[in-house]
């Protein structure tokens, strides 16, 4: 699908979303401004700060955003406060750094002579230390801001929107037009705010130091009231945004259901069922937290109150969440999770839906004919042959490649994590020979893949499972019946069916979602 076309079909969707863009941005970038200008004066001021200060903040760029954001989490849990929190941490250093530099490197004979003329040091930092370091300084703010219009697009790995949630679904789906439509508007978003940021460099310029100065002055005077009249519009136009923003959130619905989901298709079409149903079944107004991240994410979110309810998988339940050896009985995992997670975390999980979403192993149909494989168990004579390109959460779980290895008594020629749709183009492209897979995945059937065989049960039953709090489930017993409905109407083909309509055809998981109750008669059109 191209870009014209995703865009022009979705075209209310990407609007809001770079709306959500533009709030967070500007928050993040104006408190940035707000904290940084203050610390470059006041190290210029107490120079032995100067060094720890500047040194902290180099040190938080060398930290990778995706660590930082994950070291957020459990302090601020998810949604936009991490993720400006983030930000403004990435964007401090230019604005200290420019700000440090331009006070101190004004001449000292300047300052001594205001001083020699009666000068406090606040009139000399407010009359001449700060307008002459202004042009240094939006420098820095420029640097800043358009580096955290690319960098909040980690926003929608925790649920706070963005263009990023376009980006990253689409990687997920293999759908560039998805992705540019997404990485477009973020582009154009950040040459014009470079642009507007150019325009205040120019206007705090003093006219003596312009190029232009002694050819035309009245000319640069017309042309600075254009520009003050365009950055007037602008500056209008964003504190219109965020205040929006904020009564937005002080106005918001108290009776709100908050449904989270990993960040694959199959989760995102979970959320969107979910969220439709008990909107047309409850009188509950339902918020979508979708695309969050992985199990760790999720849990996390549900367990510190960030979102009320997300489907989670019994075997990842059973042995990443709980950790427990990995086993085959269905009733067992099932029981023993219920039990456990009541009792640890006071969560509850809801009758298990009817499709087994379990782990799998895939290879092309070229490869699996010269190796000759075609179940887990072949991989004992043939896997040491192969490079394996799997998720990053298989090669590190309990019940993913280390146990793999381990109980089929082989390794691997290499493994290398990739995330997402990237390792079914990776196997395509022949960089990997073999990957981990869900089942009812329906990129399998797009790639026309040859999934092992499971011939000795290795990998336990993962049937989806609601998980909800129980101080959730407890004021909002109503939801119990519906979701109980739409989970027996999911089983393996129908889930598989879903996933393929967003992976393969191009829809959306809210349109594949919709389209579905409506038409097993669980909604009205």
């Amino acid at each position: 699908m191209s870009i014209f076309t995703y865009m022009f079909a979705n075209w209310s969707q990407v609007f809001t979303l770079l709306i959500e863009h533009i709030q967070l941005t500007a928050l993040a970038v104006s408190i940035a401004i707000l904290v940084g200008v203050p610390i470059g004066i006041l190290i210029s001021y107490k120079r032995w700060l100067g060094k720890p200060v500047l040194s902290f903040a180099n040190l938080v760029q060398a930290i990778p955003s995706m660590a930082l954001l994950g070291f957020a989490i459990p302090f601020f849990g998810i949604g936009p406060v991490p993720a400006v929190i983030i930000v403004i941490l990435y964007s401090l250093l230019p604005i200290i750094k420019n700000t440090y530099t331009g006070i101190t490197q004004i001449s000292p004979q300047m300052i001594e002579s205001a001083t020699g003329i009666g000068m406090t040091r606040w009139q000399i930092l407010r009359k001449i230390q700060f307008p002459l370091t202004l042009p240094i300084l939006m420098a820095g703010v420029r640097i800043s801001a358009v580096t955290a219009v690319g960098l909040m697009t980690i926003a929608a790995f925790i649920g706070a929107g963005g263009l990023g949630y376009l980006v990253f679904s689409g990687i997920q789906t293999v759908n560039n037009g998805q992705i540019m439509a997404g990485a477009l508007p973020a582009c154009i978003l950040a040459l014009v705010l470079d642009w507007l940021l150019s325009l205040v460099e120019e206007l705090v310029t003093p006219i003596s130091l312009q190029p232009e100065a002694l050819k035309n002055r009245d000319t640069i005077t017309r042309k600075r009231k254009k520009q003050k009249a365009t950055l007037a519009v602008a500056a209008l136009v964003v504190i219109g945004l965020l205040f929006n923003s904020l009564i937005g959130q002080l106005n918001k619905d108290k009776n709100v259901f908050r449904i989270g989901s990993k960040n694959f298709t199959e989760q995102m079409i979970l959320g969107n069922l979910i969220g439709d149903l008990l909107e047309a079944k409850t009188d509950l107004k339902v918020e979508r937290h979708l695309n969050l991240g992985g199990t760790n994410v999720c849990f996390t979110a549900l367990d510190t109150n960030e979102i009320d309810m997300y489907v989670e998988y019994t075997g990842t339940l059973y042995a990443e969440v709980l950790a427990n050896p990995p086993i085959s009985d269905v009733v067992k995992v099932y029981d023993t999770s219920k039990k456990d997670i009541q009792e640890k975390y006071n969560i509850v999980l809801l009758k298990q839906m009817n499709f087994n979403n379990g782990y799998s192993m895939a290879i092309t149909k070229s490869l699996a004919t010269k190796y000759k494989i075609s179940k887990l168990s072949d991989l004992t004579n043939s896997g040491r042959l192969l490079r394996a390109g799997t998720t990053l959460e298989f090669l590190n779980r309990a019940d993913g490649m280390a146990s793999l290895e381990h109980a089929f008594d082989f390794k691997f020629k290499s493994a290398k994590g990739l995330d997402g749709a990237s390792r079914y183009i990776a196997l395509e492209s022949g960089d990997v020979d073999i990957i981990d897979a869900f089942t009812t995945d329906g990129l399998l059937k797009k790639f026309d893949l040859v999934v092992l065989k499971d011939d000795k049960n290795f990998f336990p039953p993962y049937f989806a499972v609601p998980l909800v709090r129980s101080d959730v489930l407890k004021k909002h017993p109503e939801i119990v019946k519906p979701i109980e409905e739409l989970g027996a109407l999911l089983d393996d083909e129908t889930m598989k069916g879903l996933n393929y309509q967003v992976e393969e055809k191009g829809k959306s998981p809210e349109t594949v979602a919709h389209e579905f109750l409506v038409e097993k008669g669980l909604i009205e059109k």
